[in-house]
């Protein structure tokens, strides 16, 4: 199923696109990897801290640095496993702490938010390793596959979809559920929208994007599925959202990841959603369609997850 949300944009998203297209998306093009992480560093302290009923406990996950976070709607036999975005260079849980939690409050259940290894530095298969092995280690602490949803945004998303196919055709349990927003599933960059969009989306340059992709595969092959989830068999995939925004660069990578799990008979539902930049959902403490983006990945969690 495909909705496209028929909501009338905020006035506050309309600003936030102009805001980004000027401060953002200018200021980052072509930075180099050091500028970008000093940046993110920098915006670090004006992430605003999740409420005082929320718990944020340091873990060691399978070997991997992770945030255990719970809030007072998770319940204690439902867990979100989440996947960072920041094209596999950047981000970590402490940058997304503002938002992590209301996947947690959404969904109502306990998130794990690991700290996978980044590129150059890391290529990959480092980062899918790192899922692994935090997923097992979920598992064993949870003891119900069916009791976890895979959430992931941007490169986060597009590792989503890779861990499910790593997991089914190593023999693992899959979970429940799984949700991706703005996924990157195509790091051969064949979609369309990567030229279409390239004016009109608030704050990817689509010019960067070959340099992130150069940076995770390091040589791979970027058809490899377990790096670009698009090129592979998802048969037997649990039930996916994705949610993209209309008229961002990565749209078509949701759009076509929607349309070849629908070929294999998977239970996939795509939103796409107008006037809104990448990965809005991080943008929840400003902007009312985050919230209710959120809203939405919570209640098809908790339907999927109690089905």
């Amino acid at each position: 199923m495909t909705v496209r949300v028929g909501h009338r944009p905020s006035l506050r998203a309309e600003l936030v696109r102009l805001g980004f297209r000027w401060f953002i998306k200018r200021r980052a093009h072509h930075q180099t990897i050091e500028e970008a992480r000093r940046a993110f560093r920098g915006m670090e302290v004006l992430i605003p801290h999740p409420p005082r009923s929320t718990r944020t406990t340091p873990v060691d996950a399978g070997g991997v640095p992770a945030d255990f976070i719970t809030t007072p709607a998770s319940r204690a036999d439902r867990h979100v496993f989440y996947l960072h975005g920041g094209g596999y260079r950047l981000g970590a849980p402490s940058t997304y702490r503002h938002f992590t939690w209301r996947v947690a409050d959404a969904a109502r259940a306990h998130l794990l938010a690991i700290d996978y290894r980044l590129a150059p530095e890391h290529p990959f298969p480092a980062a899918l390793d790192d899922a692994v092995a935090s997923y097992r280690w979920l598992l064993a602490s949870c003891g119900a596959a069916n009791h976890i949803a895979v959430v992931g945004d941007s490169a986060g998303g597009g590792l989503a979809l890779a861990l499910l196919l790593k997991l089914r055709d190593s023999g693992l349990p899959l979970p429940a559920v799984a949700a991706v927003m703005s996924p990157w599933t195509d790091l051969a960059l064949t979609g369309a929208s990567l030229k279409l969009n390239a004016t009109n989306d608030p704050i990817l340059n689509a010019d960067d994007v070959p340099i992130f992709a150069a940076d995770y595969l390091a040589g791979t092959d970027p058809r490899n599925p377990y790096a670009s989830p698009l090129y592979g068999d998802p048969t037997g995939l649990p039930p996916t959202l994705i949610q993209v925004a209309e008229d961002e660069i990565l749209r078509d990578d949701a759009v076509r990841m929607a349309d070849k799990m629908r070929l294999a008979k998977c239970h996939v539902e795509l939103q796409i959603w107008p006037r809104v930049p990448h990965v809005w959902h991080l943008l929840a403490p400003v902007l009312p369609e985050a919230k209710a983006a959120i809203a939405s990945m919570g209640a098809f969690v908790d339907r999927m997850v109690q089905a």
